[in-house]
């Protein structure tokens, strides 16, 4: 599909049904019990630290593993697959020694993507598959000292976060992303430098595509790591204009519904939400059977909470078809016309 035509064929989707994203890759990835040697395969045989644990470099190493999961989550009923990104910039691939390598993956991760999105469109013609191009937060954090003793330390600046989230980018659009998603936000400037290289590489390149936007609230106190509630959040990434806003990881369905409620009932836009398969347990293992969490899914869409749904760790494709299966008949949230006011956010929301 062409640029153009993926872009409205997204749109008119959204308009008429509930988008169904895919879940976990890492989840599926560990059921492969991979070893060192695995992650490595014959091109890093050699390579000066261990890699086991990157599993953004499986696209390079084990691409028919990464293709056959973006099947599975297509066969289960995805209308939206997400690249095997999520720490693909070079400030993430630098705890494997791997910086130089991170548009490499961009590029053949939205690649795999492409080939898997494209086969099954060509099945089904009337219910065509997109390709998300994942921006992951990075394993640093632009608004939060990593030293207790001293608050005012960073370990990453605004500039190097834009400049890792612009290559990326280029990366993603270059292997045949539709849209950026920008997602498990769990500091509001990280996501800002996401949203501006975003912006910068859509200048660079004289074209836009569909941003999604998902945060992540990391307790029951209902705030991302760096304070902001929910609502909160939204007012401060809304100038950027996002093709969807929501939340996914941290929590399960029961959990995170009134995190959801809250950004469905502000949120000027469509509204995402990929919620983990329950809390780990003991063993950091995900409990939540499929059909108990398509259920919490299904109170969700019936109350017109979501446009688009899916799922976060512990997830499935078979989690994905349960879902699938109950929300579809469902119609999407629709979008609210809100008086016009000030909004602005600092750690609450402040409208006037």
């Amino acid at each position: 599909m062409s640029t153009v035509s993926s872009e409205q064929a997204l749109h008119d989707a959204a308009k008429t049904r509930i988008l169904i994203l895919d879940g976990a890759m890492g989840t599926m990835i560990q059921a492969h019990d991979f070893q060192e040697d695995d992650y490595r395969g014959e091109r890093f045989v050699d390579w000066h630290s261990d890699v086991k644990g990157n599993n953004d470099l499986l696209t390079l190493t084990q691409p028919e593993a990464i293709f056959d999961i973006h099947c599975a989550y297509l066969a289960a009923g995805a209308d939206i697959i997400e690249t095997n990104t999520f720490n693909a910039t070079t400030i993430s691939m630098a705890d494997y020694n791997m910086q130089s390598l991170a548009k490499e993956i961009n590029i053949e991760s939205a690649k795999l993507a492409r080939k898997a999105a494209d086969k099954y469109s060509a099945l089904t013609p009337e219910k065509p598959r997109f390709v998300a191009g994942v921006l992951g937060p990075t394993s640093r954090t632009a608004s939060i000292s990593p030293n207790v003793n001293d608050p005012g330390e960073r370990n990453v600046t605004f500039d190097e976060l834009v400049e890792a989230y612009v290559e990326a980018t280029h990366g993603l659009i270059e292997g045949g992303a539709d849209l950026i998603m920008i997602e498990t936000i769990f500091d509001t400037l990280n996501a800002k430098a996401a949203a501006f290289a975003v912006d910068v590489v859509f200048d660079e390149l004289g074209k836009n595509l569909p941003v999604m936007i998902s945060g992540t609230i990391t307790d029951a106190s209902g705030r991302t790591l760096s304070g902001q509630t929910a609502e909160a959040f939204y007012y401060s990434m809304r100038h950027t204009s996002p093709f969807s806003f929501g939340l996914n990881c941290a929590l399960g369905p029961d959990l995170l519904r009134q995190y959801v409620d809250e950004v469905s009932t502000v949120a000027e836009c469509l509204v995402s939400a990929h919620p983990n398969a329950g809390l780990p347990n003991e063993f950091g293992e995900y409990d939540l059977e499929s059909d108990e969490m398509a259920e919490h899914i299904r109170e969700w869409a019936q109350s017109g909470l979501v446009n688009i749904v899916g799922g976060c760790c512990g997830s499935t494709p078979e989690h994905i078809a349960a879902i699938a299966s109950v929300v579809d008949g469902v119609a999407p949230r629709a979008i609210p016309k809100r008086e016009v006011k000030l909004r602005l956010s600092g750690l609450e929301p402040f409208v006037h």
